[in-house]
């Protein structure tokens, strides 16, 4: 065997997860567990948010590890939050900032084309990788796990006739949205998240010759909301009280934030509280996360019990938030912290649990930790940080604030207490979310806060990658249509 010169870093790194042979010395590297969750707010028990959905599994997951609370996607839409994290770059750097396919995110430009997407870096270091579910947008049509169990029926099953919500019968109402919610289907083995749920228990049950990464994508509580009867029944309204909303809420954003966040084919909370709807769409939501939790419960509970309980990493992550009727919007995509605040939970072999971390962290952390927990060569390309202080210590000081980016030129910047928003035309919001944490007063204007926003600028990219050549755009949002329809 040659000589072995460790730097520091691996020492530390082998050290705290209880992993010194890494160094060398014949020992497995751990293997990895990340649980993906589509449009997870932070209505999470452990998340302490303004509402609390039954959710036990990722409350004792969260105290086994280390929660951030103040973590934070770099998209608030599906597509560009998971192309950032499987590639480790900004949407700035990238240029994805709305949806593209999974086969074309490296047909951008050179920075993209550079990249070398997660389950990728882990192969050429010698793991197995595996996934099932929803990982990138599309599942993984870039083809990038060694293994992958499918998507099911995707945000599926869903009944011949909508139950709840069609905009196509609204006049008012334009373009289209799977949204809707009810009971349906009958039984939990009809839903695709159950589907991948075993799938992942049955590979955590399976002889694996290498360390692995298993990816299990779940997709609830993507709409539509429908999951069965049994998770209603689970769920008592009279215990809840309903999202915080002001009906004037938007009378202080500027033009430019309204129509950013503009989302014409949805409800809105006044219509839900005219039609007496609202409670029912919340008990929606809230019964599809308590059947998701339930799903993430079998996975957790096959990895204790199996052969790799003690050597695996677990990363729990949802890909962004969402509104359920706070700005009067039920609906993700804007720069608003309930839409970009995320569940984020580690825990590691021998790490500590039980920790809660205040730092604004982001998705696009992931892809440096893992590899720094695994002891794996630092992928040079990344732009986020390494999480690893602070699952050390949670309270370490983090100079690195989080970014949101919602279309080129518009961005938000969290730091731990306050949050910036700055438009494409230079417009801005800014808040103290310790003082008023459903962003109901802008204080752009305030005198006082003026270098406290001049810092957070500092934190804006001084260049923005053009818009990726093969974006994707669903919507029928006035400003987004303007600005793609040179891709159609």
């Amino acid at each position: 065997m040659s000589e072995l010169k460790p730097t520091i870093n691996q020492l530390i790194v082998a050290l705290f997860v209880g992993l010194f042979p890494l160094l060398g010395l014949n020992a497995e590297k751990p293997n990895v567990l990340f649980i993906a969750i589509d449009d997870l707010n932070d209505y999470v028990g452990c998340m302490e948010g303004a509402v609390s959905a039954p959710t036990p599994y990722i409350d004792r997951l969260a105290s086994e590890g280390t929660l951030f609370m103040n973590a934070h996607c770099q998209a608030p839409i599906c597509g560009p939050s998971r192309a950032s994290i499987m590639t480790g770059l900004l949407p700035s750097s990238n240029g994805i900032y709305l949806h593209i396919n999974d086969n074309d995110i490296k047909q951008g430009n050179d920075a993209v084309a550079q990249t070398t997407f997660m389950p990728d870096y882990f192969e050429q270091h010698g793991y197995k990788t595996m996934a099932v579910g929803k990982i990138y947008h599309n599942g993984d049509r870039a083809e990038t796990f060694d293994e992958y169990g499918g998507m099911f029926e995707g945000h599926g099953p869903r009944p011949k006739e909508r139950i709840n919500y069609d905009p196509s019968k609204l006049p008012h109402k334009r373009g289209g949205t799977s949204t809707d919610w009810g009971v349906y289907p009958e039984h939990d083995h009809l839903m695709p998240d159950y589907k991948c749920a075993e799938w992942a228990v049955e590979k955590l049950g399976e002889k694996h010759d290498k360390p692995f990464f298993l990816g299990v994508g779940f997709l609830r509580p993507h709409v539509p909301w429908y999951v069965p009867q049994v998770w209603f029944d689970k769920i008592n309204m009279h215990q809840y009280e309903m999202p915080p909303y002001l009906p004037n809420d938007l009378d202080d954003v500027p033009e430019m934030g309204k129509a950013v966040a503009d989302v014409p084919q949805m409800p809105t909370t006044e219509e839900l509280l005219f039609a007496d709807e609202w409670k029912d769409l919340l008990h929606a939501y809230l019964a599809s996360t308590a059947f998701l939790d339930a799903q993430i419960g079998k996975v957790l509970d096959a990895l204790k019990e199996s052969e790799y309980a003690q050597n695996t990493i677990v990363v729990l992550w949802s890909d962004h938030g969402y509104h359920i009727g706070e700005k009067s919007r039920i609906a993700k995509m804007s720069l608003w912290e309930r839409d970009s605040r995320v569940v984020l939970i580690i825990k590691e072999p021998g790490g500590k649990s039980n920790q809660k971390s205040p730092a604004p962290v982001q998705l696009l952390d992931m892809y440096p930790t893992l590899l720094e927990l695994c002891g794996l060569p630092e992928y040079p390309l990344a732009e986020g940080n390494s999480l690893l202080p602070l699952l050390k210590n949670p309270k370490a000081p983090w100079e690195h604030p989080a970014l949101v980016f919602y279309g080129k030129g518009n961005i938000a910047v969290r730091d731990e207490r306050y949050r910036l928003i700055q438009y494409e035309d230079g417009s801005q919001e800014f808040y103290d979310l310790w003082e008023d944490p459903n962003e109901w007063v802008n204080l752009a204007k305030h005198k006082e806060h003026q270098q406290r926003i001049k810092l957070l600028q500092k934190a804006i990219p001084g260049e923005w990658a053009p818009q990726h050549k093969e974006t994707l755009y669903y919507g029928v949002n006035a400003y987004f249509s303007e600005r793609t329809q040179q891709f159609r």
